[in-house]
């Protein structure tokens, strides 16, 4: 019974789908308001770093989700989310690594699932469903 639920190319799709879709969203909702990009460049900008950097946000939350999705180069997209995340958890959320929520869990649970979902993406691959599998 369990041999027929074993399907390593079929739990890395799903990997890559729910991690690249999902953070996807993030980076879409950067890229249709000049808001957040702004306000990123601010907290850049207060770590004594160039504000143009705030852009490369799109890099890790649009281009990379959706070179994971499709299944191209996705252990480098699985990188940049990472990386991506890193970022943000320096800047935006330093101050609530070791707090905790209402509800007893982790403040930074959704940054926390897409920061190692993505590290698990670069070291599984892509998988078999890919585009370009590796």
């Amino acid at each position: 019974m369990l041999n027929a639920l074993h399907n390593d190319a079929l739990g890395k799709l799903i990997l890559r789908l729910a991690v690249g879709g999902l953070m996807l969203f993030h980076g879409v909702a950067k890229l249709l308001g000049p808001g957040p990009i702004e306000w990123i460049g601010g907290l850049l900008a207060n770590h004594g770093l160039p504000t143009e950097l705030a852009y490369g946000v799109l890099l890790g939350e649009v281009v990379a989700p959706i070179m994971a999705i499709v299944g191209w180069q996705a252990r480098l997209a699985g990188l940049l989310m990472a990386g991506n995340m890193l970022v943000a958890l320096i800047l935006a959320h330093s101050g609530e690594l070791l707090m905790l929520g209402d509800s007893g869990g982790w403040v930074l649970e959704t940054q926390g699932l897409f920061l190692f979902g993505a590290l698990a993406i670069v070291f599984l691959g892509s998988g078999r469903m890919a585009t370009r599998p590796d």
